[in-house]
């Protein structure tokens, strides 16, 4: 489903320092699969995220998707003039879908994200928690495949990221989807993944596969031992 080989990315030109922030990156995902990009800030995951979703251009290497990927950014980027369903409808209507047709189109994916009493919402009436529901249901609009999702939930308080985590297992589930998370919370990639990959310096660091049975019980004597695993796994790989 997604396929990365010899992948490298510099930023820096006319003078200035060159930044190599990818380094030969070499990844491949299975359909279906549920993958968490875990690393600290600056190590290249929000860059890896952009170029597999073509907002970015590799130095070096290739990408390869089967199927077309829609993107959740950490801020959620609605247009603040269309109410939710005109958001979640914006990309049939780009891509040629005449209104009518693409706010129905809209409703499953809106329906998905349980925000169904709230699509005639303006944006600024929403809570952080529902614009994030409502960015969610805009990158899944038409059926796609794969989502790519950068650190979506860090700017929501505890209460509200654990529930769009259910949100989004669900979707998961539902769809049978392949998911590409972007997270620097090491708990939250151990409970929404089934494989974990820590980025450090621009490589990839540790490939992790996670075999806890789910639903996952943050307080389960076994989710404790995983994480406190993941996070020696973490500290050993970044040097933390």
């Amino acid at each position: 489903m997604i396929s990365v080989e010899s992948l490298s990315k510099t930023f820096g030109s006319n003078g200035q320092p060159e930044n190599r922030v990818l380094r030969g990156i070499d990844l491949h995902i299975e359909a279906g699969q549920f993958v968490s990009l875990l690393g600290p800030t600056g190590c290249g995951k929000t860059t890896l995220l952009r170029i597999m979703t073509g907002l970015e251009t590799p130095t070096s290497g290739t990408v390869d998707l089967d199927r077309e990927a829609g993107m959740v950014f950490q801020q959620n980027s609605l247009l603040p003039w269309r109410r939710v369903d005109g958001n979640v409808a914006f990309p049939l209507e780009m891509g040629g879908m005449g209104r009518a047709e693409a706010r129905e189109a809209a409703r499953e994916s809106i329906e998905l994200v349980k925000l169904t009493d709230a699509r005639r919402a303006w944006p600024y009436e929403l809570s952080g928690g529902m614009q994030q529901r409502a960015a969610i249901a805009r990158a899944l609009v038409g059926g796609r495949e794969i989502l790519l999702l950068d650190e979506p939930f860090g700017a929501l308080d505890d209460q509200t990221r654990m529930k769009l985590q259910d949100v989004l297992l669900d979707i998961w589930r539902e769809r049978k989807m392949t998911i590409v998370f972007v997270t620097h919370n090491i708990e939250e990639a151990l409970q929404l993944a089934d494989r974990v990959l820590v980025l450090g310096g621009g490589r990839i660091l540790a490939d992790e596969e996670v075999t806890l049975a789910r639903p996952r019980d943050r307080f389960a004597d076994e989710f404790v031992g995983a994480l406190m695993k993941l996070r020696r796994t973490f500290a050993e790989a970044v040097g933390a």
